[in-house]
């Protein structure tokens, strides 16, 4: 089964919109690492069921901007846009491979897996592969699959002993959106992830407990 993995919240300066967001909630916050492929860095949130929240901004708009990295691309038009805020969140999985194949018997167009990496404070590598399914006027969740180093951090003190236990996402055609995910939603439009649960609704969203 899936599992949420992370939400990808774009933001001008990151360590600022992470503080805030964490003083408010009271939240613990922690220095993520840059992407020196993309022009980004981050900062994070992590939580006991598993996944994390990751504010993401552009340290050098050059290496971004010709990024071919859908993520990135999306990025860079947001905050373009002076939009800030949730834009998107990864599905995890471990059978990466499984779901091209899924994708290409069901001629959904798609970009990757693309490979990721950056170095965690600690100095350890950490790697991954994205896989993003295109949509038709959507942005539609990506999936990712890590390497053998997780993305926990070395201090388990970072980790908040609250849950991300609710998450909404806009989905223009769930019929299509089961077939990609393999994800059957309710009559109330709700679908059970590994870790959370994930309702359709007009925009993303997500509530901590």
């Amino acid at each position: 089964m899936l599992a949420l993995d992370h939400i990808v919240i774009a933001a001008s300066d990151p360590e600022k919109a992470a503080k805030d967001f964490g003083k408010k909630n009271d939240i613990t916050i922690a220095k993520g690492g840059r992407h020196v492929h993309w022009g980004t860095y981050n900062h994070l949130a992590y939580f006991r069921n598993h996944c994390y929240i990751e504010w993401i901004g552009i340290f050098d708009e050059t290496i971004a901007a010709k990024s071919d990295n859908p993520l990135i691309q999306l990025l860079v038009r947001k905050l373009k846009e002076n939009m800030e805020g949730p834009i998107q969140y990864a599905l995890r999985t471990d059978k990466m491979d499984s779901y091209v194949n899924k994708l290409q018997s069901l001629e959904v167009p798609f970009t990757g897996p693309i490979p990721g990496s950056r170095k965690r404070p600690d100095g350890r590598l950490l790697e991954w592969r994205m896989l993003f399914p295109e949509g038709e006027g959507e942005v539609l969740p990506f999936l990712i699959e890590w390497g053998e180093v997780k993305n926990t951090p070395q201090d388990t003190s970072l980790i908040n002993d609250r849950e991300i236990n609710s998450l909404t996402a806009a989905i223009n055609d769930p019929a299509t959106f089961t077939s990609i995910y393999q994800l059957s939603f309710s009559h109330n439009q709700t679908t059970q992830l590994e870790n959370t649960r994930l309702t359709i609704a007009d925009q993303l969203d997500f509530l901590i407990s």
